[in-house]
């Protein structure tokens, strides 16, 4: 086991920001997990699980321990009439991970292409995009349970799922630690082109019969053109959820603000875009010294090169307030704040 000391985490989170953790460590492994948390030095340190370091935003130092996750491993554990179900240790890249399930012929992640990070996170956060959600195809996951050091097994039932949220962020937040997730994905692809711009990329990509890689090809343009790149400007990508507001609520913003961009979310509930939000406050492409909002996707919080996590944290801070005295929205931070 080597351990380091005031470790740099600015290559180990996607904003680019340069804080230092007391200590730092990797694992490959359920056994090498066990074995860190179990080391005498470590017991009385708080710790932070780090897999792709693209939902959080550092605002100081870490005073404790950083464990980076990198169990890697796909496989096909089982099938039946519709389904293949494929297990990806936690520490796998997400994106390559859905890549790799569509050149396999997997389908049902097509949709969430390029979504920065690693697979593990994937159920804490119920990451969404275009229309899907990984609660549409998850089976189960393995976790370590900190406290016992034992791996249990959840269900979908088991996780809460809820827009980008799930009991890991909840109730079980920091007791455990997710080791694999296992999905259930199509055998015949159920293809999901309604939701946003897929349909419009496909026609403009010449496509009349689209297989999966088509609708990822058509989600990795858009999100290409909308969405920089974290290795060229720090960012996590979306930095707010879509509010869910009452239709009550939306039909009055919708009286005094008729373009607004809304989708159902439930029988007497709307979504609201949370970019159109901030694009229509004049958010949109400001800028402040080192940081600000991106210029093509005002949801997108950016870091050009040297900023402070604080710094980005406290834009932010201002965001929503000005949010909450134009339209009477109170907006939720979708990453983590450190």
């Amino acid at each position: 086991m080597q351990m380091e000391k005031n470790k740099s985490l600015q290559e180990y989170n996607t904003f680019g920001i340069d804080v230092k953790a007391k200590l730092f460590a990797t694992f490959n492994s359920v056994t090498e997990l066990i074995d860190l948390l179990s080391h005498e030095n470590l017991r009385s340190e708080k710790h932070l699980i780090l897999g792709g370091g693209s939902n959080l935003l550092f605002t100081s130092n870490f005073d404790g321990v950083v464990l980076k996750n990198e169990i890697n491993g796909i496989e096909l554990v089982k099938e039946d009439e519709e389904y293949y179900y494929v297990e990806a240790g936690a520490g796998e890249n997400w994106h390559e991970f859905v890549l790799y399930c569509i050149e396999k012929g997997w389908a049902g992640l097509e949709n969430l292409s390029l979504i920065p990070g690693c697979v593990g996170a994937s159920p804490m956060q119920n990451i969404g995009a275009y229309g899907v959600e990984i609660k549409d195809r998850f089976e189960e996951l393995q976790a370590l349970n900190i406290s016992t050091k034992e791996v249990e097994t959840f269900r979908s039932k088991d996780c809460q799922f809820g827009y980008r949220e799930s009991i890991f962020k909840g109730t079980l937040k920091n007791q455990y630690i997710i080791t694999s997730v296992t999905f259930r994905l199509f055998k015949s692809p159920q293809l999901n082109t309604s939701y946003g711009a897929i349909e419009d990329m496909l026609k403009e990509m010449n496509v009349t019969a689209p297989t999966i890689k088509d609708v990822s090809d058509a989600v990795i343009s858009i999100r290409s053109s909308k969405l920089p790149d974290p290795a060229e400007i720090g960012n996590s990508g979306s930095f707010f959820k879509n509010p869910v507001i009452t239709n009550e609520k939306f039909e009055l913003l919708k009286s005094e603000y008729p373009e607004i961009v809304s989708y159902p979310a439930g029988p007497d509930h709307r979504k609201v875009a949370a970019g159109w939000l901030l694009d229509h406050a004049g958010w949109k492409g400001y800028k402040e010294q080192n940081y600000g909002v991106h210029k093509n996707q005002a949801l997108v919080l950016v870091n050009y090169g040297g900023a402070e996590g604080s710094k980005i944290y406290e834009l932010s801070a201002r965001i929503v307030e000005s949010i909450k005295s134009k339209y009477g929205i109170q907006l939720e931070r979708e990453v983590n704040i450190l």
